[in-house]
């Protein structure tokens, strides 16, 4: 693994990039922001799964693109012309890779585009599927852009100039390739003057909102405050905020979400004042083969995330019990809408949600 420091307004960076020449994946290291900003070059499997796991490379689309890249390298690196062969190979580095996180169905869904790339193209020397691979690696990234674009066209529709957004965690360029999801309205909004006023809660426990969130709007230009995240209620009880947009690493097929933990306490307090809450979630995260949020696998962090991490000094006894899941579900009846490239999905989700895919069916977004 190599590392470059750069110094430029954190927008000018590629979240993940892909350096063909020198069998790399690019990544900008989150771990290190906001005090540095460091490009890391991932060459191995292990190199590649630690980056993901230890949120080096972070956001549900943001993983999705860097498991592709990786997944390509990896194929690359295979030497044989056998084809059998070479597809249980790439099967072994997919299963390893897609291990790193459970929530986040975006990386168990840009594996399987890149396996099916595979199965389809069977036909063809193992050198020319290698070439197929880059090709859907690179068109995934492509894609992430436009779906966040459009994702933040539809979110704009839902709020007016002036208003104060609060969000949660980071669902923001640096989660994606380009303008994030949960943000893709506001970085629209700012484009065209909207001015609007942004709440970000610092996100506990591993300060995603504080190191991120608010990073990067204020990177931006954009008018944001940052709030800790026992806050919420205080500015949505002084009509601060008009609306909550956030993101998601998995959408049930009832419409419950699992994002980033304390996501599900922003939208109870935001029903209390009437807020309503959108989830802003592109369609590879909507996992319409779960059923509700009960069935989602949480992911749980190791304690000293909570402990020790931010601290010169731990700030919990020693030994004490840690309970640490890294996301919460937020029940559909608490949702407003999901805002997805092809439209906003209302209640009941059971119907908006398979409307949204049938949609999707006909063809690309515009």
């Amino acid at each position: 693994m190599s590392v470059e420091k750069e110094m430029k307004n954190i927008m000018e960076y590629e979240t993940v990039a892909l350096d063909d020449d020198n069998d790399a994946l690019v990544i900008l290291d989150q771990t290190k922001l906001p005090g540095a900003a460091e490009l890391i070059s991932l060459h191995t499997g292990k190199e590649i799964w630690d980056a993901i796991y230890l949120l080096k490379v972070r956001g549900a689309p943001a993983i999705g693109v860097a498991a592709a890249f990786g997944l390509y390298l990896l194929a690359k690196g295979i030497r044989t012309d056998d084809y059998e062969v070479f597809y249980q190979e790439l099967c072994r580095h997919k299963e390893y890779l897609n291990s790193a996180r459970p929530t986040a169905v975006n990386l168990s869904w840009a594996l399987g585009r890149m396996e099916q790339v595979c199965l389809k193209h069977k036909e063809l020397p193992v050198s020319e599927i290698k070439v197929k691979l880059k090709e859907e690696a690179v068109l995934l990234k492509e894609e992430d852009i436009r779906v966040c674009r459009a994702i933040g066209e539809y979110g704009l529709t839902l709020v007016k100039p002036g208003d104060g957004i609060l969000t949660h965690c980071n669902a923001g360029q640096l989660a994606t390739c380009r303008y994030g999801t949960a943000t893709a309205p506001i970085y629209l909004g700012q484009e065209r003057g909207y001015d609007f006023r942004v709440y970000a809660d610092e996100t506990r426990p591993l300060l995603q909102g504080a190191r991120l969130t608010a990073y990067e709007l204020y990177a931006s230009g954009v008018d944001v405050t940052l709030i800790c995240d026992n806050m919420s209620a205080t500015v949505m009880r002084n009509g601060w905020v008009n609306a909550v947009f956030v993101g998601c690493d998995r959408v049930a097929a009832n419409g419950d979400t699992a994002n980033k933990i304390g996501t599900s306490v922003v939208a109870t307090v935001a029903a209390r004042y009437h807020v309503p809450v959108y989830i802003c979630a592109p369609t590879s995260t909507i996992d319409m083969s779960t059923p509700t949020g009960a069935d989602i696998v949480i992911e749980q962090r190791p304690a000293h995330e909570v402990t020790d991490m931010w601290y010169e000094k731990p700030m919990a006894p020693a030994g004490v019990k840690v309970f640490n899941p890294a996301f919460d579900v937020t029940d559909h009846d608490l949702i407003a809408g999901i805002v997805t490239e092809y439209g906003i999905a209302r209640a009941p989700y059971t119907e908006s949600l398979q409307e949204i895919f049938c949609r999707k069916q006909k063809g690309p977004f515009s």
